[in-house]
């Protein structure tokens, strides 16, 4: 199949913007709890529709007293948590538009996004990053206001807003329409300099409201409950953004968590208690080696392989039956299932806070098996694919039918198109603007309507997609073979020590990998096998270790032609980082990053 439409399910608004919502959920459910915020004893804080809509005018009162304008840009640079999203719909409510960054963005990083996009703000979170603002404001001439939340900014800005009438806000809040800029997102930049996406309130409306309307009753652990979810995605990316908005669009209860690591977030969702959650596979794949390590530990790695084994193939029939393939599980299936249920699966579940039944991933690829687990206990995943030009989701799995292996059906509104060489193509209304100041840039991807996404897939006969590389990421090995890095370096991550992998072989005679290690695996693999703990330099060089990673590289070599193969790979002493330029901040690999800092690891490869 070459193209594939879904029609929408929410109509486009013809007037209005973002904000609105607020104002109409305080106006028509004043008393629901619409998102919490945490306490710093650690206890979740309720807030109604009516207390937020009330917070988010008086921020906007509190900008528009420090000069911030309808249509200026205003930077906010800070990790994800309530404050973000009081700042986001305040700025809305004004007609301005937010410039998120990376808390964890570099000075010229900083510089680059808050010049290109002329931004006349900034609200960071501490003093470290308005020293990283400061130390290149000497170069940012519209800037003329920094504001730091932990140094009493937003009481500050709280308090200048009293002089100023409620009117005034409502005024630039109903001059809003639908075509107006809401936001700039750049991308993360693996392939170059961050390009700002123009994302307009259309965009965002259009993703957001056709995600909620197709996927509302999955926003619920039963039917009749409160919907709520914990939003731990980066709100500087597309995807945390897109969260951000349905759920307060959507009427789920909102909760923040600042930090994607494990050792941090798996508290809060037990505490927070959400029932659906929105996250990209390493958060599934951290929940999955916990719960396998601590079997091992208590000695029950045996009944833990096979409630795996169980609920993959309990899961396997229910796919197979809703395709009209099978007759779904069979009794005695059914009965192991329900064993596992209260000896494994309820435990996977109690770890993400007890409540979950449903979770949409995104952001890189989810190997097949993790989302049969995930399903056979008790959890579906519905993983999607999308790009911040497409305002995050372009494709995700239905509800009725998850494909696992797939990145689904086009969301509602949305056409999927593969062109001749592979590439896929996207139209909806929650395509983006252009680049921002770059219309050559524009022209290479926006073709008569449709973005052209740089990524290569295909489509089955249901309509569902599969993502098969990135035009730019292939590789061809100098006898010829184009080969995709992604699918081989997906199935070696698979192994639970091997925290990242990055193939190689662009003009080289074969195929081969750096692989890095994940330090909690691999302290737990030390202690099961009475091994002592070492120095990273030591360990790369164990055997047995090699031995473990080495199995990892067959397995994935067995689903590819031997010319494709891995034929030989290194084990690197440290991850690959965010903070050495290595990652985005979404954790994608940046390769030409990784291969120039392992230059002579890679060349190693090569002359053994």
């Amino acid at each position: 199949m070459r193209e594939f439409t879904v029609p929408p399910l929410a109509s486009a608004s013809q007037a209005g913007g973002l904000a609105d919502a607020v104002f109409e959920h305080a106006e028509s459910d004043p008393d629901r709890v619409a998102l919490a915020r945490k306490t710093p004893d650690g206890h979740w804080e309720d807030v109604t529709s009516a207390q937020f809509r009330d917070e988010v005018v008086a921020l906007a009162k509190g900008l528009l007293a420090q000069g911030v304008r309808f249509g200026d840009r205003v930077g906010i640079m800070c990790p994800t948590r309530y404050e973000w999203t009081l700042f986001d719909f305040a700025l809305w409510t004004v007609g301005a538009q937010s410039v998120p960054l990376y808390p964890t963005s570099s000075a010229e990083q900083v510089f680059w996004m808050l010049h290109d996009s002329s931004a006349s703000a900034c609200m960071v979170e501490h003093e470290d990053h308005a020293m990283t603002v400061g130390s290149v404001v000497g170069r940012l001439p519209y800037l003329k206001r920094l504001w730091q939340l932990d140094a009493g900014a937003l009481e500050q800005l709280l308090s200048d807003g009293e002089s100023i009438d409620d009117d005034l806000v409502e005024r630039h809040r109903l001059a809003m329409t639908p075509d107006q800029t809401a936001t700039i997102i750049y991308t993360s930049g693996t392939t170059g300099r961050p390009k700002g996406c123009v994302i307009s309130h259309a965009n965002l409306m259009a993703e957001c409201d056709n995600v909620v309307e197709r996927y509302e009753d999955a926003f619920h652990s039963k039917r009749g409950d409160e919907a709520a979810t914990l939003l731990f995605l980066p709100l500087a990316h597309v995807f945390g953004r897109m969260v951000e908005v349905a759920a307060i669009r959507g009427r789920v209860k909102l909760g923040h968590q600042p930090k994607l690591a494990a050792s941090a977030l798996l508290p809060d969702l037990k505490s927070f208690k959400p029932t659906f959650i929105l996250a990209v596979p390493y958060i599934f794949e951290k929940v999955f080696a916990a719960a396998r390590r601590r079997a091992e530990a208590d000695g029950k790695s045996g009944p833990f392989e096979k409630a795996v084994e169980i609920a993959v193939r309990y899961a396997e029939a229910v796919e197979e039956k809703a395709f009209g393939i099978g007759t779904g599980p069979s009794a005695s299936l059914r009965m192991q299932h329900q064993f596992f249920d209260k000896l494994v699966y309820s435990k996977v579940r109690g770890a993400m806070g007890g409540r979950v039944r449903h979770a949409m991933s995104g952001g890189s690829a989810m190997e097949r098996r993790l989302g049969l687990f995930f399903r056979g206990a008790g959890v579906t995943i519905y993983e999607g694919y999308g790009l911040t030009e497409s305002t995050a989701a372009a494709t995700a799995n239905p509800p009725e039918r998850t494909r696992y292996g797939t990145v689904g059906q086009p969301i509602p509104g949305t056409t999927v198109y593969i062109a001749d060489d592979g590439e896929i193509w996207l139209r909806g209304g929650q395509i983006f603007n252009g680049y921002l100041g770059d219309p050559k840039a524009t022209d290479l991807v926006l073709r008569d309507g449709w973005l052209a996404t740089g990524d290569l897939g295909t489509l089955d006969d249901d309509g569902y997609l599969t993502i098969t590389g990135r035009k730019k990421e292939i590789l061809v090995t100098s006898g010829g073979k184009t080969v995709s890095p992604v699918w081989l370096e997906d199935r070696v991550r698979g192994h639970p020590l091997v925290a990242q992998c990055i193939v190689v072989g662009d003009d080289r005679p074969y195929v081969a990998a750096l692989v890095t290690l994940d330090p909690e695996a691999v302290s737990h693999w030390l202690t099961m096998r009475g091994k002592p703990e070492m120095a990273a330099s030591e360990l790369v060089r164990d055997p047995d270790l090699e031995t473990e990673i080495r199995r990892a590289v067959v397995a994935a070599n067995t689903t590819v032609s031997q010319a494709e193969s891995i034929r030989t790979f290194r084990i690197l002493a440290a991850q690959f980082s965010e903070e050495h330029g290595l990652l985005t901040p979404s954790l994608k690999l940046k390769r030409k990053a990784i291969e120039q800092a392992y230059a002579v690891e890679v060349e190693a490869l090569y002359h053994a």
